[in-house]
């Protein structure tokens, strides 16, 4: 049965149908992003960048990976991670000049490295810190453009972290922040356990009109409209969920209007991943994109019905006609493919 959805806007960048792509560090490239986009996406957001990164790029071929934005993209966020207020300005503001619409502040990082230089989820243990990049940012940015946060609960589940979430949450909005994403875990989860709904339906009646989009644990479509429906938040941020299977767009799309999409056949799979590999060829170059393309088509994999043997297929890639002898091979067929079911699968679980 159908069901209605309202349309989700940040700020005055109107988005349209809440599903959106999270930023994914090290996948949400601009071929990602793109695939992403054209099955059903109404957002995407780039991967995470360091703040000093983005000011020292200005040219060549990393300014060409990390700063392309193309017409059919709009509306796209770009992510920014530091841990220096001062230092977050001139980044947001190169990357609007590159054409992000939006710019997202990233507190949610559990990666060790991270936490260790003080950036990412470590902020929400320092809320005094985290709000002063925020209002740096809002204050530079043109007052168009968006600004969003990316939370998690919280650095753990001590009270006092639960303090500093929503001083941090309350403040940023304050500060003119037009939605906040969370993860329903902590920090110190990182992707271990289960993502908190509890959390995120209590986090969205906090918040009342303020939009808050939620995250985690989102890998078929029906997980997304469980998630809206389950905790009241205004979207969803498909993370890992998208990785491999950028079908999940049109199929949350589609099973709001209540029709249940089947996995692609594999054709379809194969053209996909054909043009995500040219896209890939195009920004990297063709012996960096069979590097790049090697986790893309393990997540791809999921989607065969020989999921192992064509995983093990992508991974022995090491030049471009072997990837092709690839798709040629194992895509030959015009087979159904398979609905991946998320980390509680034994495969999933062994790749990431």
């Amino acid at each position: 049965m159908p069901i209605t959805i309202p349309e989700l806007h940040l700020g005055p960048v109107p988005i349209g149908f809440p599903v959106v792509q999270a930023p994914l560090s090290g996948y949400s490239d601009w071929p990602m992003r793109v695939t992403a986009r054209r099955l059903g996406a109404s957002y995407t957001v780039c991967e995470v960048m360091l703040d000093r990164f983005i000011v020292n790029v200005t040219k060549g071929r990393k300014a060409k990976r990390f700063l392309r934005v193309t017409d059919e993209e709009h509306p796209c966020g770009a992510q920014l991670m530091g841990a220096v207020p001062e230092e977050f300005p001139p980044a947001a503001l190169k990357l609007v000049e590159a054409g992000f619409d939006a710019i997202d502040l990233n507190f949610a990082c559990p990666v060790r490295k991270v936490l260790g230089r003080c950036r990412g989820g470590f902020l929400l243990s320092d809320p005094a810190t985290a709000l002063a990049i925020v209002a740096r940012v809002r204050d530079a940015l043109p007052p168009h453009v968006p600004l969003t946060v990316k939370m998690r609960r919280g650095m753990d589940d001590s009270a006092e972290s639960r303090d500093w979430f929503f001083e941090i949450f309350d403040g940023a909005f304050q500060l003119g922040v037009v939605a906040v994403t969370v993860h329903g875990r902590t920090v110190r989860q990182r992707y271990e356990g289960t993502s908190s709904r509890e959390f995120l339906r209590e986090v969205k009646q906090h918040a009342g009109s303020r939009a808050v989009l939620g995250s985690g644990d989102l890998f078929t479509a029906q997980d997304c409209l469980d998630m809206m429906r389950e905790t009241g938040v205004d979207g969803v941020a498909v993370a890992r969920g998208a990785i491999g299977n950028p079908w999940i767009f049109e199929q949350a799309r589609a099973l709001a209007d209540g029709v249940a999409i089947p996995p692609p056949r594999l054709h379809r799979q194969r053209e996909v991943i054909a043009e995500h590999y040219r896209m890939a060829d195009e920004l990297y170059g063709p012996a960096r994109a069979c590097r790049v393309m090697r986790k893309f088509g393990i997540k791809y994999a999921r989607l065969h019905p020989q999921q192992r043997q064509v995983r093990d297929a992508f991974v022995a890639v090491h030049q471009p006609s072997q990837w092709q002898a690839v798709l040629d091979h194992w895509y030959a067929e015009d087979l159904p493919g398979v609905q991946p079911t998320g980390p509680g699968d034994s495969f999933y679980a062994s790749n990431g």
